[in-house]
């Protein structure tokens, strides 16, 4: 049977210098798998590469994309176009500075509905809104950016990204920005979304205490590597690379017991 996604062997440069090398990975449907490393690891290249938007002179170098049965390399940017948030979409680090300041959310959110679909946009958005449990959506779409907190306007981001079912979800740090309270309800909201769409989601966090709560699958990454990757409850249980030993060690905890503690 075939996986929704299939990363094998990826190597990714920007111009001559290569920063991730033979990254492999498997995604199903309703599956949750988080990539965890420190900055700069090649965290967000993966996934920026699967999506096809890796910035200036990146490219793939080596491997393949097989997404629903088809390379994603072979695309052309039409054929992107269509993809881009009817079969995946994404979170961006703080979803705030993705939408345009000086433009209202209802402005922004209804030319990206039409560009995809020209009927029923308003009524749209603001089911979607109502969906990711953001009161008042009348009162959001007429709201600019900045009159929103962290929280909502990342809640904008997420509701914008599934508007039309994606089949998969990709979420670049979508917590990093908002405070601990925040950060669980936003964790919260992709896992209700998953359970509610059977999305697949790959989330690149540096925190391996939220990854292990949602994930069904972990990938560890350091300096362009893939150091760990299996199922969630084996790579908490049983790690196997120094790195991801020191990962679990940090993960602050309440009563004196680690993770992990070899």
């Amino acid at each position: 049977r075939l996986m929704l996604l299939e990363v094998k062997d990826l190597d990714i440069s920007y111009g001559d210098k290569l920063t991730v090398t033979g990254a492999s990975l498997e995604l199903d449907k309703g599956e949750i798998m988080s990539i965890v490393g420190e900055s700069g690891s090649g965290k967000t290249t993966v996934i920026r590469a699967i999506m096809g938007c890796l910035p200036g002179a990146g490219r793939v170098s080596r491997g393949s994309i097989i997404f629903d049965g088809k390379d994603v390399l072979q695309n052309t940017p039409d054929e992107w176009r269509k993809m881009y948030g009817s079969e995946m979409s994404m979170i961006f680090q703080d979803s705030g500075n993705m939408i345009n300041p000086i433009r209202r959310i209802g402005q922004q959110f209804i030319d990206y509905v039409q560009a995809h679909q020209p009927d029923q946009a308003y009524k749209m958005c603001c089911d979607m809104l109502t969906n990711v449990r953001l009161p008042n959506p009348e009162n959001i779409m007429n709201s600019y950016p900045f009159e929103l907190s962290g929280g909502m306007r990342q809640r904008v981001g997420i509701a914008m990204a599934m508007i039309f079912s994606p089949k998969i979800l990709l979420a670049d740090e979508p917590t990093s920005a908002l405070d601990v309270t925040t950060q669980a309800q936003i964790i919260r909201q992709i896992v209700d979304i998953r359970d509610e769409y059977g999305v697949a989601v790959i989330m690149v966090t540096h925190n391996l205490g939220v990854a292990s709560y949602v994930s069904n699958k972990l990938m560890v990454m350091k300096g362009g590597h893939v150091v760990e990757y299996g199922k969630r409850e084996d790579v908490i249980a049983n790690p196997q690379d120094d790195y991801t030993k020191q990962l679990l060690r940090a993960v602050p905890v309440i009563g004196g017991k680690t993770y992990y503690e070899q």
